[in-house]
């Protein structure tokens, strides 16, 4: 085998050389503009916990306040420091986000790995942690709803710090700003990762910058990085260090939505993000904020905020306004991972989907999900009506969370990476022990609102189960009345008197060609019709951004040549508009058994109505949130862009 190489002329050695400068460069410009898009969505949550972490755990008011004295405070900042680097950085940074499914992070990816090894093994653990984690997926989406309702209102109340008769003013401003975060949403996270990027940098440097003027002033604080002191105050006084933790717990908020937006983001971009800037700036921010109180106990009321000089608050307060709007983003879009996975693993109703971008899959943003966001945590503003009443509630879902994800990790990463068990069986022990203990202590806040992210979780639990039930029910229960396709179409040939040959062309969305369409079997059975032309046609969206003119159809004849009906499979690019018409009109004649008549068309679709019965499948209560969670489902219609006038929708009755 012989390569013929291009002479070299003057031009093309310029040009070569123009592209080897300009290459590494340009790739350079990718993942700095990736780094800043994940600056701007997924750490705002976890960027914005200096605000409030340390505030509230010297707050008075809390059930269980810790005394502010010196031992306390370099006790307190220690376990902060330390939580941080045990949970964010080592479990989900260093471990977690090495495995993905397809890119995608989170909970949910875990429950699909989860879920596909398990059908290859057959192992009831598996399924078991599959459940355990949909209830973490539950419970993220209480965190979802709690984490834009106290980190806007923790920034906005740094107002009552500059100007104190302006508190009443926290909660409509809050309410103001939600709304119009919720309302950008649907410009894609790509475009909202480019305008928030340059103001969360802004604000790392700044807290950064801040957390070291308070630092010169009382060097001594650095001694709180020694892990000494966190055991030390955990052992020396258990008693208060014990529910200590469940405040404590508050500055590793948004590490899990750190997990689920990587499919946004990507492992690298997040990483050294982290590293590099974020991880950094928070930690010199607690120490800055320890050496204040240190120095003057009175600061306990808001250090964040008398950490910056006299000069700087207002706009300390703009610039923490606009981070925490940030800080919501990043469960937001979360959420939307979560929901989207959740659908595609059926404990969702098939929602509608928009993908905003078109150099990653992940990038997605889901209406409904972005709606019932807004009112939920517009109620939470309004009912609490600020940061400490929430406080009490958040950790709660966020350490649940944490813990189902570290578990579920573990059990994956033994059979993918074949790690010794003995390697496992430590790692697990160390990090669930530190996770356990977290959850223990937001337990004792559960009469002080941590009921709310667990009522929250149980709902959405119970919804996603019940649709999961329900689902297989009716899917057992439509394959049993569709039957198999190849028996069917074999009976329309063996007796041709069962149906008459209409003109014209008829289609029928199917999932498959495994089973034959209701509606065509109604068509049959009850109309004793058939079409000239029939196809069953099956839409598939493939992994990337765009299918090929050349690659959008293939065409199975079913066995038969001749007698007019084939299936057709389409497939679609998630960035496409699934368009079923214009799709067809790209056949080639010559492979359709005739000439097809697509412009009369008839597009026929099995619609299932839902009833509750008497069959022992599910409590009647669960049928009901079964059927009442069907009306969700998107209008597959409008989603395939079908005809409205040629579209005839054949319902069929199903008892759950």
């Amino acid at each position: 085998m012989t390569s013929r190489q291009r002479p070299t002329t003057p031009d093309s050695a310029s040009a070569a050389g123009s592209s080897a400068a300009h290459g590494p460069s340009a790739r350079d410009t990718a993942r700095l503009a990736l780094v800043v898009g994940a600056l701007g969505v997924v750490f705002g949550d976890i960027g914005t916990s200096p605000i409030y972490t340390l505030q509230t755990v010297f707050n008075p008011a809390d059930p269980h306040p810790v005394p502010v004295s010196t031992e306390n405070v370099f006790g307190v900042v220690s376990l902060v420091f330390w939580s941080v680097m045990i949970i964010v950085t080592v479990t989900y940074v260093l471990l977690a986000m090495r495995i993905d499914n397809d890119g995608e992070g989170g909970i949910m990816a875990l429950i699909t790995l989860l879920r596909r090894w398990s059908a290859h093994q057959g192992r009831r653990a598996a399924f078991m942690l599959a459940g355990l984690g949909i209830f973490g997926a539950a419970l993220f989406f209480g965190d979802s709803m709690i984490t834009p309702a106290i980190s806007v209102l923790s920034a906005v109340e740094g107002i009552k710090v500059v100007e104190p008769p302006l508190g009443s003013l926290v909660v409509p401003i809050t309410a103001v700003i939600i709304v119009a975060l919720f309302m950008v949403q649907r410009r894609g996270t790509a475009a909202v990762g480019r305008m928030f990027g340059p103001v969360m940098i802004l604000w790392f440097v700044t807290i950064g910058a801040c957390g070291v003027a308070g630092i010169v002033r009382y060097p001594a604080i650095l001694e709180a990085l020694s892990p000494a002191y966190a055991v030390g105050f955990l052992a020396g006084h258990f008693g208060i260090a014990f529910f200590a933790l469940a405040t404590v717990a508050l500055a590793v908020t948004g590490a899990e939505a750190l997990y689920a937006d990587m499919g946004h983001f990507g492992r690298r971009a997040i990483t050294r993000a982290w590293l590099i800037l974020v991880f950094p700036a928070c930690v010199l921010s607690y120490l800055g904020q320890g050496a204040l109180i240190l120095q003057d106990s009175a600061h306990i009321s808001s250090p964040f905020f008398l950490l910056v000089p006299s000069w700087g608050r207002l706009p300390a307060v703009l610039l923490a306004t606009a981070a925490t709007v940030i800080a919501s983003q990043a469960v937001i879009t979360g959420a939307y991972s979560v929901a989207s996975q959740a659908a595609q693993l059926g404990y969702l109703p098939r929602l509608r989907v928009l993908h905003t971008s078109e150099s990653r899959i992940g990038q997605i943003y889901v209406p409904w999900i972005n709606w019932l966001l807004m009112i939920s945590v517009l109620t939470l503003v309004f009912a609490f009506r600020s940061s400490a009443a929430l406080a009490f509630a958040y950790g709660m879902a966020v350490t649940g969370t944490i813990t189902i994800t570290t578990l579920l990790f573990f059990y994956v990463a033994r059979w993918r990476w074949h790690a010794p068990l003995w390697l496992i069986g430590l790692g697990a022990s160390v990090l669930l022990a530190v996770d356990l203990l977290f959850v223990a202590a937001n337990l004792t806040k559960l009469a002080h609102g941590a009921w709310l992210p667990l009522l929250i979780g149980l709902t959405a639990f119970t919804v996603m189960t019940t649709w999961q039930r329900g689902r297989e029910v009716v899917t057992a229960e439509r394959r049993r009345r569709e039957g198999s396709l190849s028996e069917f179409i074999a009976r329309l040939r063996a007796d041709g008197s069962l149906t008459q040959r209409v003109p014209g062309t008829a289609v029928f969305l199917n999932r498959g060609k495994e089973t034959a369409p209701l509606a065509m079997r109604a068509n049959v059975e009850h109309n004793h019709v058939r079409h000239e032309h029939v196809l069953i046609m099956s839409i598939r969206t493939e992994p990337v951004p765009r299918v090929p003119a050349d690659e959008r159809i293939v065409v199975d004849d079913l066995g038969y040549a001749d007698d007019g009906i084939i299936h057709v499979t389409v497939r679609f690019g998630y960035m496409e508009t699934p368009d079923v018409p214009a799709a067809l009109r790209m056949l080639d004649p010559a492979g359709t058994e005739g000439q097809l008549q697509l412009d009369q068309a008839s597009y026929f679709l099995s619609k299932i109505e839902l009833r509750s019965g008497d069959k022992p499948t599910m409590a009647t209560w669960r049928k009901k949130l079964f059927i009442a969670t069907s009306y969700l489902t998107a209008d597959a219609a409008e989603h395939f862009g079908l005809p409205r006038d040629r579209t005839v929708i054949m319902g069929s009755h199903v008892e759950v």
